[in-house]
């Protein structure tokens, strides 16, 4: 191998890490900005008209329906109460300007004075890298209740 092909070698890898990177930090923002009531910030995390398909409620498209869920009586209830939505380390598939991220997602609730685990969920992320850096395109979530569903997009890990 020439230098050129292992200069070239080792920028590649260190452009899949730093994307990797970038990639985790976008995802772990999000529970820090919807806990905190930055939905505008929250639904900038998608690219315009991605889709959030969630369990329990209907699909949101970024931005504004996005903005909605997260103004809504549901969600701010949630955060008036205190809660703490929490995204595990994702198994990342890098595409080149595309990328697949596959995560559990915990949501922590606070009621009279104690913690417990409201919400589990297996997440399905499809992001693009833009010119701001990477976005998401699709964020696909299930519920953790044993459903085929559910299971199916846990297996998502094997694509």
């Amino acid at each position: 191998m020439t230098v050129d092909e292992r200069l070239a070698a080792l920028e590649a890898r260190m452009q899949a890490a730093e994307d990797e990177l970038a990639i985790i930090r976008l995802l772990n923002s999000y529970g820090p900005m919807v806990d905190s009531g930055e939905s505008e910030a929250a639904a900038d995390l998608w690219v315009d008209g991605g889709l959030y398909d969630y369990s329990g409620g209907p699909a949101a498209t970024a931005p504004d329906g996005l903005v909605a869920a997260y103004e809504g009586p549901e969600h701010q209830g949630l955060i008036h109460a205190g809660c703490s939505h929490l995204t595990a380390t994702p198994h990342i598939t890098l595409h080149g300007d595309r990328a697949e991220a596959l995560a559990y997602s915990y949501v922590a609730r606070h009621r009279d004075g104690e913690w417990f685990l409201y919400r589990a969920a297996i997440n399905h992320w499809t992001l693009v890298r833009v010119d701001g850096g990477w976005r998401i395109e699709q964020r696909t979530n299930r519920l953790l209740d044993g459903s085929a569903d559910a299971r199916a997009l846990m297996r998502r890990v094997l694509d």
